[in-house]
């Protein structure tokens, strides 16, 4: 065997880490599309980072500058933090705690619908 193969071989637990970034990327896409459709030239993101972490992203174009803005919502077990851009951690209130439950459902069962889809066809 040459050399390249040896340097360009992947241990299991990069090969791990590779697939779950993957899975993540494509379930944050499914989440972006639960609020309908993505107006051109817009990117959105909505996923379960971890067992307490959430995150809703969105990038689009304005006067020719991308503009972007990061929501993480941290779930603990007596309340819901949330953190965007740089801002220090805030509870959320009542409707909006209410609207990511609501939010987090919907993405269980389109994400769950969109594995059993791909399962259905391999």
């Amino acid at each position: 065997m040459g050399f390249l193969p040896k340097i360009t071989r992947q241990t299991d637990e990069q090969r791990a880490a590779d697939a779950e970034r993957n899975l993540i990327r494509y379930e944050a896409k499914v989440g972006g599309e639960l609020f309908g459709p993505i107006p051109a030239g817009h990117r959105r993101d909505f996923f379960c980072l971890d067992e307490h972490t959430w995150i809703w992203h969105e990038e689009w174009l304005e006067a020719g500058a991308r503009k972007a803005v990061t929501t993480r919502y941290d779930v603990r077990p007596n309340t819901i933090l949330k953190s965007q851009v740089g801002q220090p951690y805030q509870p959320l209130s009542t409707a909006e705690a209410s609207n990511l439950y609501r939010a987090t459902q919907l993405y269980g069962q389109r994400v769950t619908a969109e594995y059993q889809r791909i399962l259905q066809t391999t």
